[in-house]
């Protein structure tokens, strides 16, 4: 009922109203049992019952009462004065004094509240004292009243705040857990799209390069007969530049994977280089084989991808060198070529449009806890190897 006191809730709101009922019903048992005993100031009893229940009433109507301290201390301090009047004339008035305690816990501070609950015992004991003589069983009334009162109203209080307490944590685990939803979505994204670059650049980018290079071939030759060689090829890369994107769209393995094992795949892909470009790519395989997770074989075809496009681009070699090995506890996947080399230490950055095919081979291993390596100096060819470890050679994921 004032700005320190708790907000009303259905529960809190059941109380006022079963209190109201109390003081209410106690007010007409004072002057109902005075009407009936006869007494001869009943009629002021009834009179000042009235009155009291009346004050009482005002309380709960007046809008300070609620929302000032001070305001509710007054109106307090007028209900007790009514009260004493009504202890003067009658000893039942003293039954009053129960309400009165609850009344004076909730709308005052702890300290003033705990002195007004003491200050009305005192006042019930010495009005019933007055009326019908000192015994000890007239102050274990008030005072058994008034402990009962202060346990209950305390004790109401540390529920409630321990649940505003809760109510508030929750609040805050919603709004964090909201926070952690959002950050994590972000990074979701931030990583498919990671992904996706990294897809485009080892499939796409590659194949339409490859692409390129035929038909500037088929330019040089024109109109020579192997003009239409080189057409063929480049028709042939579009069209499996063509089944990648389908793939991606449909988020499956690669489609050099369909049907087919890795060492397959990566056999099938140096023909198709050898047959396409100036070079004489061959494969090899050692080691007893294993079924591998799909992450690692899409890995180690994207790499044997990205290291051959860069070979035909860039090394200008003769020959390359694919070889796969199954060295027990890991795989690795090797690249050798006779081209002119490169210094590894100044690899133009992603960012500047080329050497994004390294940086992803790199972040592809790094995501299966392996490792890439890469020796070459200028024209002395250059080697690269992926290395992949394998926890386990079988499980759900396991290609045969």
């Amino acid at each position: 009922m004032n700005a320190a006191a708790p907000s009303l809730t259905p529960t809190s709101r059941t109380l006022s109203w079963c209190l109201h009922l109390l003081f209410a019903g106690l007010l007409v048992l004072a002057g109902a049992r005075a009407v009936a005993d006869r007494l001869p100031q009943a009629g002021a009893v009834v009179a000042v019952a009235a009155a009291c229940g009346l004050v009482y009433a005002a309380g709960p109507l007046l809008p300070r009462v609620r929302t000032s301290r001070r305001a509710a201390a007054g109106w307090l301090a007028v209900v007790g004065v009514v009260w004493l009047a009504l202890l003067v004339l009658t000893a039942d008035g003293v039954w009053v004094a129960f309400p009165l305690y609850f009344l004076e816990l909730h709308l005052l501070s702890r300290r003033a509240g705990l002195f007004a609950v003491a200050v009305t015992a005192l006042a019930a004991v010495g009005a019933f004292a007055a009326h019908r003589g000192f015994s000890p069983a007239i102050v274990i009334g008030p005072a058994l009243g008034a402990a009962v009162a202060v346990a209950v109203v305390w004790g109401y209080q540390a529920l409630y705040r321990e649940s505003d307490h809760r109510r508030r944590l929750i609040e805050e685990l919603t709004a964090t857990r909201a926070d952690l939803a959002e950050a994590q979505h972000e990074a979701g994204v931030l990583a498919e799209r990671e992904r996706l670059a990294r897809e485009i650049h080892d499939t796409l980018a590659q194949g339409l390069s490859s692409i390129q290079l035929l038909l500037r071939a088929a330019a040089r030759d024109l109109p020579s007969a192997n003009a239409a060689r080189y057409v063929e090829q480049a028709r042939q890369a579009a069209a499996d530049n063509l089944a990648e994107a389908r793939r991606f769209v449909a988020a499956l393995t690669p489609p050099a994977l369909d049907d087919t094992t890795l060492a397959g795949a990566l056999e099938r892909m140096c023909a198709t280089t050898s047959a396409r470009h100036p070079i004489t790519a061959r494969f090899h395989l050692t080691g007893d084989v294993v079924p591998l997770p799909t992450a690692h074989e899409v890995a180690l075809l994207r790499i044997a991808q990205a290291a051959l496009a860069n070979t035909v681009r860039h090394a200008q070699a003769t020959t390359a060198e694919v070889t796969l090995s199954y060295l027990g506890d890991g795989v690795s996947l090797d690249v050798v070529d006779d081209g002119i080399g490169f210094d590894p230490a100044r690899l133009v950055a992603p960012d500047a449009g080329s050497g994004f095919g390294l940086a992803a081979m790199r972040t592809r291993t790094q995501a299966l806890g392996g490792t890439v390596t890469i020796e070459s100096g200028t024209g002395h060819g250059t080697a690269l190897a992926a290395r992949l470890p394998l926890l386990t050679t079988a499980g759900p994921e396991a290609r045969p």
